[in-house]
């Protein structure tokens, strides 16, 4: 039997595999999701996505489950707290940047609909996008459409949510494939 191919940046880290064969690039309709992926998107700015993936349970227990009605609603103490929990990337910026996104996350889930609707929405017919990708070095880092997203977002107040950070977001939720032509995920 052939070995199984997978995309090269997941390596062979149990994690990662997982996280590639069972979520990176599947279509995600779901705001608790996208919540959950805004915040833990916006925490990996300038680290490793492992990383992140590594303190994701540590993430789920202190920000409320990624509950964003109760992650709007902290406060200064829960901030604190936040600061002091070893279980997640104690970064002031990103701590405050992730309460403030919720707020955010609401106010576009009452303009829209549902945030699902927000970002799906800037997508050609609201459907996932197909990218060719032969190797590692197709994959781009941003493109027009997380060009615009960001920078509505940004306009929104949003933080830690620029073009890269963006793509990356669009990528693990789906809205584009970039899973190489022989990964058994494509």
């Amino acid at each position: 039997m052939a070995d199984v191919v997978r995309c090269g940046w997941c390596g062979t880290d149990p994690l990662y595999v997982k996280y590639h064969d069972e979520e990176w690039g599947k279509p995600v309709y779901d705001d608790q999701t996208l919540f959950e992926f805004l915040i833990l998107e916006g925490a990996q700015a300038g680290l490793s996505w492992i990383t992140i993936l590594k303190r994701r349970e540590g993430y789920r227990k202190a920000f409320a489950g990624f509950d964003v009605e109760k992650v709007a609603a902290f406060n200064e103490k829960d901030e604190e707290r936040l600061m002091n929990d070893t279980g997640i990337i104690r970064n002031r910026l990103k701590v405050k940047a992730a309460i403030n996104n919720a707020k955010l996350f609401i106010a576009i889930q009452k303009e829209f609909g549902s945030f699902a609707d927000y970002m799906w929405g800037f997508l050609p017919d609201k459907k996932p996008i197909q990218n060719p990708i032969r190797s590692l070095k197709d994959v781009p880092a941003r493109t027009e459409i997380s060009d615009a997203i960001s920078k509505d977002m940004k306009k929104r107040g949003f933080k830690f949510f620029g073009t890269t950070i963006c793509y990356a977001h669009m990528q693990a939720t789906g809205m584009v494939n970039d899973h190489v032509a022989d990964c058994i995920c494509r």
